[in-house]
């Protein structure tokens, strides 16, 4: 651009005012677009964001949606979420078309008053008409890149947008160290005072939580519903970071391990079990590059679940589809302790892993338990069944996000009956006095 107007200036300084006057009249139009456009195309990403997160939920939840009766409900309100993207997401190109033909109309006035100019100049003898053709054509590059980048101002937003998202995202990761790669842990799992708070609302869930485990030792955690333990778990795994305490693997902190290096020594069930859009391999082994079918089927086996997988179609290679939905819930649940059980981790960790489960499932869930323990590894099961307990030997209590009780199971149990008949009763008077029927 400066080169064509210092040509125009050069075939005459009026001309070459003109010229940069218009350059200088678009330049501002441009920075007037991006003002007026970029909370727009904030706001449409963001309502993209939200439109996309409604899909996906109500792609997940299908099944209820038309069981219960108000998938119409879901399409409306992802209907409105989508009107609202698409609102935003015209605002912002009107914005951007109306400034892209502004400047294009503005751009053709200008080079017709440069004709006229150098018209003019050439009847008063001041320049030759040949420059007349040469401004022109000088005037015109040197005014296209403005109004090419206003008509593409959209692209222009969505790349420093997307140029943002990635420099953050590598000066996260370039202000990680990678950790010392640790030993496999082999001797105790050490929960120190820990306190979890949720990473959306910042509320404290769960406060001052203490134990430990050695190797060999099995873990069932109980307690009532919103009490904690599904919190406890997150922190167990790392999902959750601990706002305050530590959690130790042969006394090294979670924060000290390579976070695919600790999935080796960790196996995790999930209480809803969400299974990825691949095989029944790539599911066990977690997309490992390298088929280990020993360890796959060894997985498979101490979840009871090979003769099921081998009886499929097409065995092992079945395609699960989205979610895991060519499997019944008790099925996914089964993959998901063979997922969790596969190249023998050190701790497992499950939480509700027989709420699907028939008798059959539960006896495997046992035995695989109980083989943990044997190979020296630790199991930490979070239940409500008592059933599942069989095959622990420590019970932690959580209740109101604390731990109430921790101990050997016997003495745990027998506390917890003798809470129980300690609580009055209400109900036998009503019933002696008919007042219940």
């Amino acid at each position: 651009m400066p080169l064509y107007i210092l040509f125009v200036y050069f075939l005459h300084p009026v001309l070459g005012a003109m010229t940069l006057g218009g350059a200088i009249v678009l330049t501002l139009l441009t920075v007037w677009t991006e003002l007026k456009s970029r909370k727009l195309a904030s706001a449409a990403q963001q309502a993209h964001l939200t439109r996309n997160a409604i899909a996906d939920s109500n792609a997940r939840n299908a099944d209820v949606l038309k069981a219960m009766g108000f998938a119409g409900r879901a399409v409306a309100r992802f209907n409105t979420a989508n009107q609202d993207h698409l609102t935003l997401q015209t605002r912002a190109s009107d914005v951007v078309g109306t400034f892209g033909a502004f400047s294009r109309v503005l751009r053709m006035v200008l080079q017709s008053a440069l004709l006229g100019t150098g018209a003019y100049l050439t009847i008063q003898g001041q320049m030759s008409a040949g420059a007349i053709i040469a401004v022109s054509v000088a005037a015109s590059r040197a005014l296209a890149p403005i109004d090419m980048a206003i008509g593409n101002w959209k692209g222009v937003v969505a790349a420093r947008q997307a140029f943002k998202r990635l420099r953050d995202t590598m000066v996260a990761l370039a202000g990680m160290t990678k950790p010392l790669d640790l030993p496999a842990p082999t001797n105790s799992l050490k929960v120190d005072k820990v306190t979890v708070a949720a990473p959306a609302s910042g509320r404290v869930l769960l406060t001052e939580v203490a134990f430990e485990l050695k190797a060999g030792q099995g873990l069932g955690v109980i307690g009532p519903s919103g009490g904690g333990k599904t919190t406890l778990v997150r922190a167990l795994t790392g999902i959750w970071p601990a706002l305050r305490g530590a959690i130790r693997l042969d006394d090294a902190d979670l924060t000290q391990w390579d976070e695919e290096k600790i999935g080796e020594y960790v196996g995790y069930l999930p209480q809803d079990v969400a299974l990825l859009d691949g095989t029944i391999v790539e599911n066990i082994t977690r997309l490992a590059p390298q088929r280990d079918a020993r360890a796959i089927v060894a997985a498979t086996k101490a979840a009871g679940v090979h003769e099921m997988i081998v009886r499929l179609p097409d065995g092992y290679d079945t395609q699960l589809g989205p979610m895991g939905t060519a499997l019944s819930a008790g099925q996914r649940q089964r993959i998901g302790l063979a997922r969790a059980l596969y190249g023998d981790p050190f701790m497992v960790i499950m939480d509700e892993p027989n709420a699907f489960l028939d008798a059959e499932g539960e006896q495997a869930l046992n035995l695989a338990i109980r083989q943990i323990r044997a190979r020296g590894g630790i199991a930490v099961i979070v239940a409500h069944r008592p059933s599942i307990l069989a095959e622990v030997d420590m019970v932690a209590v959580i209740q109101n996000g604390r731990m109430t009780a921790f101990g050997p199971k016997e003495e745990i149990v027998a506390g917890q009956r003798q809470a129980n008949a300690n609580v009055p009763k209400v109900v036998e008077p009503l019933a002696e006095t008919g007042e219940l029927a």
